[in-house]
């Protein structure tokens, strides 16, 4: 009998850019791959729906729209004269495709409480190099670039950088996703902009707009989405839920989870663990939004009721009040905001940090001290974005700024820093 024989040049209909081209066979294995049909499971926005309905794209949505921009960056750089071959040209799809295949359950909400002190990009490239051995060393170049090992850096940075196809593309689709129309950019000018000198990826001087209307999108998107209060609390909240059942389970109690998240309640693993034990990378690969989700369900009417209380909280949006500050809280607010909960909730006060919690964050939309964003001047020239624009407001762009929070039930109140509040 003839082997029927799969067609594999497929497109994409992406609903920001259009039409995506799958451009080779091991790109579409690739994509069909169990790995990577997993990040259809995870938000590419954890909880930010709770603020912003529209907000339930995909990791695997970003993830395509990463590669076309990639596709976009390539043929600009080759017009321009830069030598990229057919391999690195596909290698760089690769690493672009992939970067966030490592992420866990809700994106960055649960990064760190799911396994201990791993960033993503560790697993990324854990799961890279165990795809390049199921398809057989073809990944080996792709992985190379993902870890800026080869020697044309560009390929790199067009990869992990300050202006990388990761940000063009997470900043416009979380835009359109969200509907918050200041994190709208001009990807395809940026792109058109693009050029290499010396072997780093710099920006044409009359692109020196578009970099700072996307350094500038990309500071609005943080306070507005990304570090917005409410996404904080109900973040704070999911990782809360997480750490008691966490503990719970190692004190013997059996809570009702799928057998992988059982696993990983009931077990600490490090970046050592997973190195030697690929099965237990095989597990963290099982792992998605829709295991959480179930047992949070579950756990709504469970006995323990900080468990419960924080379950019921989350499923029924009835998020805690977040107070942002300028300065720090002080001792005297989060001692007698603990004393109400305890209160309240007639809990002991080693468990009130499940109710009441402070913590910073940090916004920064540009890192000088990072790699830079060169531009190009007419004279041959490299200047650093930041000091290359007529914008006196960009420079301060370069600082990151720091903001205190605190967390509590809405029923409690504080009276601390009414006129330091953001």
């Amino acid at each position: 009998m003839k082997r029927k024989t799969v067609n594999k040049k497929k497109i994409i209909n992406d609903p920001i850019y259009g039409f995506v081209t799958i451009p080779s066979e091991l790109i579409y294995d690739l994509i069909n791959h169990p790995y990577f049909q997993r990040l259809r499971r995870i938000k590419q926005l954890g909880l930010t729906n709770l603020v912003y309905p529209g907000a339930l794209h995909t990791r695997f949505h970003h993830a395509i729209g990463a590669m076309h921009l990639m596709q976009e960056a390539i043929l600009t750089l080759r017009q321009k004269g830069t030598e990229i071959s057919p391999e690195e040209e596909q290698a760089a799809l690769i690493a672009i495709l992939l970067h966030d295949i490592g992420h866990g359950p809700f994106s960055h909400a649960l990064e760190h409480s799911i396994v201990k002190g791993i960033p993503h990009e560790v697993i990324s490239s854990l799961l890279m190099q165990q795809l390049n051995k199921e398809f057989n060393g073809q990944l080996n170049l792709a992985i190379k670039i993902f870890n800026d090992q080869h020697r044309k850096k560009f390929l790199h940075q067009l990869v992990s950088s300050q202006l990388d196809m990761d940000r063009l593309d997470y900043l416009k689709r979380d835009s359109f996703f969200t509907g918050v129309v200041e994190g709208v950019i001009s990807s395809d000018r940026i792109i058109k902009m693009l050029r290499v000198v010396n072997n780093q990826l710099v920006v044409e001087q009359k692109g020196i707009y578009s970099i700072e209307k996307f350094l500038i999108a990309r500071r609005l998107m943080y306070w507005q989405v990304y570090l917005h209060k409410t996404v904080l609390s109900a973040e704070t909240l999911l990782e809360n839920i997480l750490k008691r059942a966490k503990e719970l389970s190692r004190n013997g109690e059996r809570l009702f989870a799928t057998p992988v998240f059982s696993w990983f309640l009931e077990n600490d693993c490090t970046k050592k663990d997973f190195e030697k034990n690929p099965k237990l990378l095989e597990k963290f690969t099982q792992l998605d939004d829709n295991d959480v989700v179930a047992s949070i369900k579950v756990w709504a009417d469970h006995q323990d009721v900080i468990l419960s209380t924080l379950c019921q909280n989350l499923l029924n949006r009835k998020l805690f009040r977040v107070d942002l500050h300028n300065e720090a809280i002080p001792d005297k607010t989060f001692k007698e905001l603990t004393q109400s909960v305890c209160k309240k909730y007639k809990i002991a006060a080693k468990d009130a940090h499940y109710f009441v919690f402070r913590d910073t964050v940090n916004n920064s939309a540009y890192n000088a001290r990072h790699v830079n964003i060169n531009v190009l001047n007419e004279e041959g020239r490299l200047t650093d974005v930041a000091r290359a624009s007529d914008l006196y407001n960009l420079q301060s762009l370069s600082q990151p700024v720091t903001k205190y929070f605190i967390c509590y039930p809405k029923d409690l109140r504080t009276g601390f820093g009414k006129k330091n509040q953001n």
